[in-house]
This record gives C-alpha cells, sequence and structure tokens, in this order.
C-alpha cells in the first residue's frame, strides 16, 4: 500500500510503501503547491495519485449482476428440463443451496483474508469480525507467525515469549507458551480458560456469538416493524432476530470446533503426524478448516435471508483478493 507523508515542518514528502520510504523531495517552505521540485539539475519523481476508493461499489453492482444473469439461466434450464420431465434431484439441491455455497465460499475468503491478510478487508469489517470472534490477539498473532515460519515447533526461535505472557493471565504452565517444549500449542489455550473439553468451548462460543448478535439483530428487527406494529409482527421480529442470532452463533462456535478437530482431534487420527506435522497443521490448515465449514452455519436462515447475506458478503470476499489501493493511470 503507498501512503503519501507530509511533514509540514520541513515541507518534506514521503511516498511511503509497506511502512518503508521509498522516495522523497523537498519543496520550497514558502510555496504552497505540490508539484515536485528541481533538485542538482534533475526534477523529482512525481507522487502518484491512487485509485481503488469506489471498488466496494463496483464489486458489488458486478456480483449483483452476475446475480441476475446466472438466476436467469439457471431458471430457464430449470423450466425446460422440467417441462420434458427430467429435472432431477441433485439439480433441485443445488438451486436450493447455491446461495449457502456463494456465502461459504464468500465467508471463508473473508475469515482467512482476517487472519493472514488483514489489510486486504475494511477496517469496520475487520472490526466487527474481531469483536463477534472475542479471541485474544496473541493467539492471532501466534498463527501468523508459524506461518510466516517465525514460530517454529522443536526450535528456538525467541517466540515463546508471546504465548507465555498469555500463560502467565490465565494461570497456565508457561511451558505451554514455549514452541520447544509444548508441541503443538495446547487446545485449552485456544479455549482461553473454558477448560479442556472441546465440545464444552464450542458451546460457550455459541452463546457468547448468539448474545452479541441478538443485542444488534433484535433492535433492527423491531425498528423494521415498528411503522406497522402489532402483536404478530413483534413475535415475528423476535423470531427473526432469534433465527439470526443463531446463525451468528453456529457460524463463530463452527469455526473453533472445527480448528480443533482438525488440528488435534480428528486430523491427526485421519492423517499421522509423520505425514502432516503440528506444524503444518497450525501453520494454516487448520484455520483452513475452520473457513471451509463456518459458512454452512448459513443453512439455519431463511432461503430469502440466506441470498441477502451472501451478496452482501460476496463483494467484500471478492474485495479480499484484490489490492485496497493501486496505482491510477491517467490516460493522457
Amino acid at each position: 500500500m503507498r501512503l503519501l507523508h507530509i511533514q509540514p515542518d520541513n515541507a518534506k514528502l514521503e511516498v511511503v510503501v509497506n511502512g518503508k520510504p521509498t522516495s522523497s523531495y523537498v519543496r520550497p517552505a514558502e510555496s504552497a503547491s505540490l508539484e515536485p521540485a528541481e533538485s542538482d539539475g534533475r526534477r523529482a519523481e512525481a507522487i502518484p495519485r491512487l485509485a481503488g476508493r469506489t471498488m466496494d461499489l463496483t464489486l458489488y453492482a458486478v456480483t449483483r449482476a452476475l446475480d441476475v444473469v446466472v438466476g436467469e439461466l439457471w431458471s430457464s434450464r430449470k423450466a425446460r428440463r422440467t417441462a420434458a420431465g427430467r429435472w432431477t434431484r441433485l439439480e433441485s439441491l443445488i438451486g436450493h443451496t447455491a446461495d449457502a455455497g456463494v456465502f461459504a465460499l464468500s465467508s471463508g475468503l473473508v475469515m482467512w483474508a482476517w487472519f493472514y491478510l488483514p489489510d486486504r478487508l475494511p477496517r469496520a469489517y475487520n472490526k466487527w469480525i474481531r469483536e463477534a470472534a472475542q479471541v485474544d490477539g496473541r493467539l492471532i498473532e501466534a498463527l501468523r507467525r508459524v506461518r510466516r515460519g517465525d514460530f517454529v515447533y522443536g526450535r528456538e526461535t525467541g517466540q515463546a515469549p508471546l504465548l507465555q505472557s498469555m500463560c502467565e493471565d490465565h494461570g497456565w504452565p508457561l511451558e505451554w507458551g514455549d514452541p520447544t517444549k509444548t508441541i503443538p500449542i495446547p487446545c485449552e489455550m485456544v479455549h482461553m480458560g473454558v477448560g479442556p473439553s472441546c465440545e464444552l468451548h464450542a458451546a460457550g462460543r455459541f452463546a457468547k456469538a448468539f448474545k452479541f448478535a441478538l443485542a444488534t439483530y433484535l433492535p433492527l428487527n423491531i425498528l423494521m416493524r415498528i411503522r406497522s406494529p402489532s402483536g404478530d409482527a413483534f413475535v415475528q421480529a423476535f423470531r427473526d432476530a432469534v433465527r439470526s442470532s443463531a446463525f451468528l452463533g453456529a457460524f463463530v462456535s463452527s469455526f473453533y470446533y472445527s480448528v480443533c478437530l482438525s488440528r488435534t482431534r480428528l486430523g491427526p487420527r485421519m492423517v499421522s503426524y509423520d505425514t502432516i506435522t503440528p506444524l503444518m497443521w497450525d501453520g494454516g490448515l487448520c484455520v483452513g478448516a475452520g473457513c471451509a465449514l463456518c459458512g454452512w452455519s448459513i443453512l439455519i436462515e431463511a432461503a430469502k435471508r440466506r441470498q441477502e447475506v451472501a451478496f452482501f458478503v460476496a463483494p467484500r470476499a471478492a474485495a479480499a483478493l484484490l489490492p485496497r489501493r493501486y496505482e491510477s493511470k491517467a490516460s493522457s
């Protein structure tokens, strides 16, 4: 990402890429112009303009257009095959789960980006996921360091203090945070004080996320029906809020439970540690399992709601595959 730093005291401008200055020039203090100055007979390189501010809107329009086109093509196919008596159960299943599949893929990409490429997501999105996940940032950082190759099991790389500080906070043995002594990171650390049971931890995560979501969804559903208030309307608002909250609770709990199952419970039993090592599981495979499975919790929602949520998340998933900012190319 490129940023423009302006220091008024000495009128110095710097182009910064990934936190490191790559070029700079000084203009006369009395001049208010941002035109590059002459230095040693050479004209300084102009600061490039950055584009990409309308990326989210563009991707939203593209995904909605694709939704309309694919929907029309699928409807035409269904009509033809139904009339010919050739419509199959598999095609019916695909039609009923297509929106869920779009959401599962999109949310998986977003969650992967949140773990390993947070700069690809809007700040508000990062913040909302962090609040819903309610996870210690030191665990996330440890997984990132494992993937980068900084945190290595069985080798002293100076990473022990990261998780040992977490052990001190929770009263756990300091050895749990030392990758040279404990392989892999115990699930109890991932559970953050709930205990060793992965199932109990998943249930607790569901309850926390459900409560978090209900505090948002219930007021919104009530406000949507307040213009035509009635007993039935408020009952339906409560039902919709509970359903959406259950979806988010299942999303969060299934993500955590999938991580636990893959890295310490089911994964090592299916594939030995000689084939897939603990470092490989914690280097991305366990997170990938959570990303792949958590999105299917959308099936809890009503069909119409599934479509709305899927095409709300899809543009953000597409944006995660692209740089948030890029150098604009002005035509001459």
